[in-house]
């Protein structure tokens, strides 16, 4: 009984407070503060719909009141489900709320605008969330009043940074900290300033553009209290500070996606409460460390994506026995997969793949009954598997093995005890029968027909890839349940199969199934998913229709090679989504629908190989995502618009092979895609991929654009290297005037092609400044004049077309040109030079090189001109100006010519004492026997020029002829005889 009153007055109790919560006396003054605060913002969903003056403020959606005095202490305005978002700005009225404490205004939009600096002085506040409301600019520093504050969550706007970090160090109180995504490298002391905060627990800076994990002080004083440390996707290059393992209550360190170096430290640590370590996607080297086994309550290890190397793991680390996810794909591990795995019994993700593994597979990894996903493939595993392997796997739903060796000796009829979701077997031995415990196939040799029970059993399959295999089938009856069903390049036959409203993604290219498209519109009870639809290279027939108005998800459609006919469906225009469109090779007719233009975000229009007419839509260069135009081998008429020119993303122009008529637009030149040298970087063609994540890491499904194009006179397919593919290609038209001199701007094309039209005039001199070039089609057009001499500056050229123009003169001189086959240049009567057999005059050498003689020339005669005009007046000019320098010039010419008279006259002088003391020598010696003039043999002169020496001595040594009359013979070859002593180089 007494229990029975005591319930009763519990309950009363309960009754009475609800009704003095709800029956709460509002502040008046705040209740207008909230109206205020309404004002400021636009509320699409209408969740402010209950803040009016008829109500009290504590009842309105998202205001908490004190239970006590009535003062709102609460606002919780977040937007949890992105369902409801608030826009606008914060109002001051804010300000009014003095008791607030909680203020919440996360995940809504506000377009923007700075945080306002007013909130530095809401003194009351312990918890303050605007993370991913949009602001942008400074973070104020005001914030840093806010003493009182606990937790801090600013992360997720972008569009914040912070230019001086030093005001988070006076928030004495604050225990969370979440600033991710906010640009704070303008201050390289953060870490000083963050490690102040002695009551910090939980620090969240991931995208903050940090690069700097050095203290500039001698030791980092965190708090001991610190459980969270987060700071992912930084800029940080260094080694791992030493610091980070002092951390002795650390539960999260999450150090992923930088350019860490070095060694993972294998000191010993602190970090013994760590369950969560995240190391993936740096640069480290060397060894996993030992010091790893000691971390006992470790959870979660991630290593993945560096350049770890040696045995996989230590084998303290068997000893984790909390572990559950171990991801160690993408480095350089190699050896064989230990054993020691076996041991970690609470083990459900194990990431192996893309290393250098080798061996076979541990039995005892069959003994992992938590297990749900197994990836080892792209190693060198090999050997057999059997049932034992999977013998407590019932938890198993992912299984990677691809690019192994593995062999699989499993029976047929063997069923597993796991329900697969995700099985990747490419190059496992399978075959060469269809395994019937088997789910999901890739490239796994199959022949053979898909057995009734797969489709039944496959329904309640996520993804489904039997690509590249020989599998035929009937698939006109078939129900397709699965988000991902790929089958091309099989033999499958039959009508299309039906559509469940889950697909995602179907690809069934390249096979054999017939019948028309209307068989995948029936009618369906909820909103179809589709988004790929991929069914080309097959035998489909018929019109289109209007089912495409049911498929309002698709975003790429590829119809190509096939049947098909009719005009193209104005319901076309319904796929808002759509971003690739192929229609090529098939019998469509009729032009291009207007409806088209409501697709804003298409990027890929292939309409090739049909029987399209009319004139190309002008509105096709507002479709600014436009990235390829495919409308070769069509009926199309009429000028090549204009404002194609704004299609600034344009990689590939192709409209070979119509009746296209006018002259090539001269803006092509804007079109700054084919202006820019490609670069696998600025990957614009990004934006036509489409994936899809299966569930574990690195693992995704996707779609990639491919096309035919024709380039340098051959078709070929582009997948992987579309794009970088830059063409223009305006073949087999009717297109005449002049090739625009602009063209020759577009720097980054790799394939032009301007054949067989009615162009005229001459080649662009500046052609060659298009280095990337390769290929160059100018054939059959009336060119004339010479080929540009900078043509030869086109090193990747591989090839060319110029034949039947009338182009003249010499074909410029190059390696590369010359080259080429003699067949590039037939049909140009007036042409010669190799590779031409006719052979060019000299009259008939190019005017280019004429010119450039003729320039070298002239260069010349100017250079030699200005040379003695400035030699002669730099001196003779500076003589006249300065009379200084005159005087001194000529005096210096005075002294030179005195030098070299005295040295003249000193020199003569000692000629003819020589020869005067030589005659008196051999007068006194006359009695010796002289040869020929009466002379010594031993003094036997030279008698050519012997009479010029004497007549020389004679007349210019003074008193010297008294002794040349008395000498007669012999004194004259005496003195021919000194003289050749004494001017051995004159004579």
């Amino acid at each position: 009984m007494r229990n029975s009153e005591l319930i009763m007055v519990v309950l009363l109790l309960a009754v009475l407070s609800l009704c003095r919560t709800n029956s709460l006396a509002c502040n008046e003054r705040e209740k207008h503060a909230l109206l205020r605060f309404k004002q400021s913002l636009t509320d699409p969903a209408n969740r402010l719909s209950s803040w009016s003056l008829t109500e009290g403020c504590c009842g309105w959606a998202g205001v908490r009141c004190d239970k006590m005095s009535g003062r709102v202490f609460e606002l919780h305005l977040g937007n949890p489900e992105g369902t409801s978002t608030l826009v606008g700005k914060l109002s001051p009225a804010l300000l009014e709320l003095e008791h607030l404490k909680f203020l919440n205004l996360s995940l809504n939009d506000f377009r923007g605008t700075p945080i306002p600096s007013f909130l530095g002085s809401m003194s009351s506040l312990t918890y303050l969330n605007l993370w991913g409301a949009s602001f942008g600019g400074l973070v104020p520093h005001q914030l840093g009043n806010l003493s009182s504050l606990r937790q801090l969550y600013l992360g997720g706007n972008s569009g914040l940074y912070v230019d001086n970090f030093s005001w988070i160090s006076l928030l004495s109180s604050l225990e969370s900290l979440d600033l991710g995504w906010i640009d704070l490298h303008r201050d390289i002391n953060w870490l000083d300033y963050v490690s102040q905060l002695s009551s910090l627990s939980e620090l969240y800076l991931p995208h903050c553009q940090l690069h700097n994990m050095i203290s500039s002080q001698r030791f980092v004083n965190f708090t001991l209290s610190l459980t969270v440390l987060s700071l992912p996707s930084n800029n940080f290059s260094n080694n791992m500070p030493n610091w980070l393992f002092n951390l002795s209550s650390l539960l999260v360190l999450d150090l992923s996606d930088n350019s860490l170096v070095g060694q993972i430290p294998g000191t010993k640590s602190n970090l013994h409460n760590l369950n969560y370590l995240n190391l993936s996607v740096n640069m480290l080297i060397g060894r996993i460390p030992e010091s790893l086994g000691q971390l006992k309550h470790l959870g979660i290890l991630s290593i993945f994506s560096n350049f770890l190397c040696g045995p996989i793991i230590p084998y303290q680390l068997g000893n984790l026995s909390f572990l559950s996810y171990l991801d160690l794909h993408r480095n350089k591990l190699n050896g064989p997969i230990p054993s020691q795995l076996g041991n970690l019994s609470s083990l459900s993700y194990l990431y192996l793949h893309s290393n250098e593994l080798n061996g076979t597979l541990p039995r005892n990894l069959g003994l992992l009954s938590n297990l749900v996903a197994l990836c080892i493939g792209n190693n060198s595993i090999e050997g057999t598997i059997s049932e034992v392997n999977f013998a407590k796997l019932s938890k198993l739903k992912h299984l990677d093995m691809p690019l192994t060796s593995v062999v699989f000796n499993v029976c047929h009829n063997w069923i597993p005890p796991f329900q697969l979701q995700h099985i990747f077997l490419r190059g496992c031995k399978l075959g060469p029968e269809f395994p019937a415990w088997l789910q999901t196939l890739h490239d796994v040799g199959i022949v053979g027909t898909v057995p009734k029970w797969f489709w039944m059993w496959a329904s309640n399959i996520q993804t489904i890839y039997l690509g590249d295999n020989q599998i035929s089938g009937n698939l006109s009856h078939v129900l397709i349940n699965s988000t991902i069903f790929i089958a091309h390049s099989n033999r499958f036959v039959g009508q299309l199969p039906h559509l469940s409203p889950n697909v995602v993604l179907f690809r069934i290219a390249n096979n054999s199934l017939a019948g028309q498209i209307s068989s995948l519109c029936q009618k369906m009870n909820e909103r179809s998913k589709l988004r790929i639809l991929d069914l080309s290279n097959n035998a489909l027939s018929g019109e289109l229709g209007h089912c495409l108005m049911r498929w309002e998800s698709l975003t790429h459609l590829n119809l190509g090679s096939n049947n098909l006919s009719g005009e193209i469906p104005e319901s076309i225009g319904s796929l808002f989504s759509l971003k690739a469109l192929h229609l090529h090779n098939n019998s469509f007719s009729g032009g291009i629908p207007l409806s088209l233009n409501n697709c804003t975000v298409l990027g890929l229009i292939d309409f090739a190989e049909n029987k399209l007419t009319g004139n190309i839509p002008s509105w096709i260069g507002e479709r600014t995502y436009l990235m390829v135009i495919r409308f070769r081998s069509n009926e199309f008429f009429g000028d090549i618009p204009q404002q194609i020119c704004r299609l600034s993303s344009l990689i590939i122009l192709d409209l070979a092979n119509n009746r296209l008529s006018g002259s090539i637009p001269r803006c092509l030149n804007n079109i700054s895609a084919m202006a820019t040298i490609p670069s696998a970087i600025d990957d614009k063609f990004s934006t036509l991929k489409f994936s899809i994540y299966l569930g574990y890491p690195g693992s995704y499904m996707g779609h990639r654009e491919d096309l035919i194009l024709v380039v340098k006179g051959r078709k070929s397919k582009y997948t992987s290297i579309l794009p970088l593919v830059r063409i223009v290609d305006l073949s087999c038209n009717n297109l005449f005037g002049g090739i625009p001199m602009e063209i020759s701007s577009l720097f980054g094309l790799q394939s032009l092609n301007l054949s067989r039209n009615h162009l005229m005039g001459r080649i662009p001199e500046k052609i060659g400044g298009m280095k990337y070039l390769e290929s160059l089609d100018l054939s059959n057009n009336h060119l004339s004049g010479e080929i540009p001499q900078s043509i030869t500056n086109l090193t990747f050229l591989s090839y060319l077309d110029l034949s039947y123009n009338n182009l003249s003169g010499r074909i410029p001189s190059s390696t590369q040109l010359q080259s080429f086959n003699a067949l590039d240049f037939i049909g140009n009567p007036e042409l010669c030079g190799a590779p031409l057999l006719e052979n060019c005059t000299e009259n008939e050498g190019p005017q280019g090189d004429e010119n450039v003689g003729g320039s070298e020339r002239s260069w010349f005669y100017i250079g030699a001109a200005t040379g003695f005009i400035v030699g002669f007046w730099g001196v003779c000019g500076a003589l006249l100006c300065k009379r200084a320098w005159r005087h001194a010039y000529f005096k210096f010419l005075n002294n030179i010519k005195d030098r070299v008279y005295v040295v003249t006259a000193l020199k003569w002088s000692w000629v003819c004492y020589h020869f005067r003391r030589y005659h008196m020598i051999s007068k006194n010696n006359v009695g010796l026997d002289f040869d020929g003039f009466g002379m010594s043999k031993g003094l036997q002169p030279r008698r050519k020029g012997g009479k010029r020496w004497w007549r020389i001595l004679r007349k210019t040594c003074p008193g010297s002829s008294t002794y040349f009359n008395g000498m007669g013979k012999d004194l004259y070859s005496s003195v021919f005889n000194l003289a050749t002593l004494l001017f051995p180089i004159v004579s």
